[in-house]
């Protein structure tokens, strides 16, 4: 009987350590998770804007700040960023570097593929992404851009394609996906300045049958605005009665919602950082943000929300560093207008957001050209003194930053470091994988486990009840 009762005990003890293995080794998916992607932001954009602005964006507060490495499976280098490389050659950085439909695959689904392919991996095989991961748990799933709806960002959240460019194959999978919310520009009907089109170009939108058949009502359960005062209403209530379950909102601009417009149409505005005058058709990417929460809001078993501030990355590739401040300053009100969303409408306990880049675009250093030196502040309101290396993205670090459910686990994937990062003023020079960021919003905790744990493990295993996984298992 004693034997017996033994034998009870120890498998009663085996039972629930491996039911705290469980739950240690994959913590337990957010209800909502938020990921706020600002395309092509550095350091060195960050801090442009915040001298501009002469302030600090909210998540610059937030507790946990780590920085992230980017590239794709086409950099052969081992190891593919080099910190002592990093800040010892300046010309090391503009190789290697990824492009937006790898590094938004790396992020949907912690695989590493080839520049140029959407979730697409470097074997020809469809990979599963973070919409349909947050899809076949219930929850409802939006993407939000400056951008054209169906670019790389956006449609990397949830197609697959062996290329990006597939633009119209992009859109209608998207369309046919179990996406609730798409929003965006790439309208057909519309120039960059908010003006009619010469000729309308249906290619973001899946086709002209498509688009067609999405304002007549007809398409698999979408209403589709484009008006800048839908978007509007919809930011503005939260009555279920008033809101559709699924929307595509196409902003009535071609590429992009104010980056393309051209100054000669629009006139200008000294306000500005780039004294252009601000197309006045079109919404903010704030109101677009809450608008598609306050439509994903609806569903009690939670969302995934993928926001793109898309055009930083246009700017920078085309050196137009007053413009690049202006689609940062629209990134960084949108982030607060998440932020207090969450605070009026969800919790911290329940809901995760993670602001970040894909990569960084654009070089962007001090006034002196091909050397690390820094911006220089002149002052808010005045563009600072800065100096554009390249019109390519670079394999530089970019920012995260993100605070609420599962933020903690960041820390323990942040295993690298950079001490050349203080450099930026950071006092923190850890790093992590973009890859990384996919096991976090996937709930997966790459942290040790307590010291109580393996004791009790490691007399089970001495009894043959338990063996203990090897350490990459918790992954």
């Amino acid at each position: 009987m004693r034997y017996g009762r033994t034998k009870t005990w120890i498998s009663l003890l085996a039972t629930l350590s491996l039911v705290l293995y469980a739950s240690l080794a994959s913590a337990e998916l957010p209800k909502n998770v938020i990921l706020m992607i600002s395309d092509g932001m550095g350091y060195n954009t960050m801090k442009a804007t915040d001298y501009w602005t002469g302030t600090n964006p909210v998540y610059e507060s937030f507790a946990t700040q780590f920085s992230v490495s980017t590239f794709s499976a086409n950099n052969t280098n081992i190891p593919a960023y080099d910190p002592a490389q990093a800040w010892t050659n300046f010309n090391y950085l503009k190789t290697g570097a990824t492009d937006s439909a790898s590094a938004a695959t790396a992020m949907a689904t912690g695989v590493k593929n080839y520049d140029g392919q959407i979730n697409w991996s470097t074997t020809g095989q469809p990979l599963t992404n973070i919409v349909q991961i947050a899809g076949a748990l219930n929850k409802v799933t939006g993407v939000v851009t400056t951008v054209e709806w169906s670019h790389a960002t956006p449609a990397g959240m949830v197609a697959h394609n062996v290329s990006r460019n597939n633009y119209s194959q992009l859109a209608n999978e998207m369309l046919g996906s179990n996406l609730n919310v798409i929003m965006g520009a790439g309208n057909p009907n519309f120039n960059d300045s908010g003006g009619a089109a010469a000729t309308p170009n249906y290619n973001y939108v899946g086709g002209s049958a498509t688009w067609n058949a999405l304002n007549a009502g007809t398409l698999n359960g979408w209403t589709s605005i484009q008006a800048k005062e839908d978007f509007e209403a919809l930011a503005a209530t939260t009555n279920p009665a008033l809101l559709p379950d699924k929307v595509v909102g196409t902003v009535q601009a071609a590429t992009t919602t104010q980056q393309g417009r051209n100054a000669g149409v629009k006139g200008a505005d000294a306000a500005n950082p780039s004294g252009v005058a601000f197309n006045t058709n079109v919404p903010s990417l704030a109101t677009m943000s809450k608008a598609a929460l306050n439509v994903l809001n609806q569903n009690d078993n939670g969302f995934f929300l993928m926001v793109e501030g898309g055009a930083v990355d246009w700017a920078n590739h085309a050196n137009q560093l007053g413009r690049a401040i202006e689609e940062q300053m629209d990134f960084n009100t949108s982030v607060q207008a998440v932020v207090d969303w969450v605070n009026a409408n969800s919790n911290w306990n329940d809901t995760l957001l993670i602001v970040t880049a894909d990569h960084e675009t654009g070089d962007l250093w001090g006034p002196t050209a091909n050397t690390f030196n820094e911006v220089v502040d002149n002052g808010a309101g005045t563009l600072p003194g800065a100096h554009y290396n390249s019109g390519d993205h670079t394999n530089e670090l970019i920012p995260l930053f993100a605070i609420g459910a599962g933020s903690e686990l960041f820390a323990g994937y942040a295993d690298q470091s950079d001490p050349g990062l203080a450099f930026y003023g950071l006092s923190n020079y850890n790093y992590l994988d973009n890859t990384e960021i996919f096991q976090v919003m996937n709930g997966n905790a790459a942290v040790p486990l307590p010291a109580a744990f393996w004791l009790l493990g490691s007399g089970l295993v001495g009894l043959g009840i338990l063996r203990r996984r090897p350490r990459s298992d918790l992954n």
